[in-house]
């Protein structure tokens, strides 16, 4: 039986790459693709009170996931694994840590952002703080 992979996809150039790794790297995985919606990318603003506008947020988040899950499905062509779905609401890196430890995963592979710099001091990392508190390996895409 083949491992049990997760990536999570967010849409980025990074991600693509960590998707395409491991694809690649266990072609006879069960891949499970996470996409986290992270509730603060609604910002702040008065239209963001409004109970239309949070519903109607979270369902294009959730739109927005499955093209990204149907994009890295068709384009897997070689890939002889299986692949799980999965939406979550939270904060990114602890929503990805959660999904390890409740999935029992053998490995994470997920992209960097390649921040530098003062960004990087501000913004931090979820790859870095994944990589810090994960029960599983884990290896960063650049």
């Amino acid at each position: 039986m083949g491992k049990r992979i997760l990536v999570p996809v967010d849409g980025s150039e990074q991600a693509r790459e960590a998707v395409d790794f491991a694809l690649a790297e266990f072609p006879d995985a069960e891949m499970h693709l996470l996409h986290v919606i992270n509730p603060a990318d609604a910002g702040y603003s008065v239209q963001a009170s409004m109970p239309t506008f949070s519903e109607e947020w979270y369902d294009r988040q959730k739109e927005q996931a499955e093209n990204l899950f149907s994009e890295v499905e068709s384009g897997a062509t070689d890939f002889a694994g299986t692949f799980e779905e999965f939406v979550e609401v939270g904060k990114p890196t602890h929503t990805i840590v959660q999904h390890a430890e409740e999935h029992d995963v053998d490995q994470i592979v997920m992209g960097s952002h390649g921040r530098s710099g003062v960004t990087r001091i501000l913004l931090g990392s979820v790859a870095e703080t994944v990589v810090r508190r994960s029960p599983v390996p884990i290896t960063v895409v650049r």
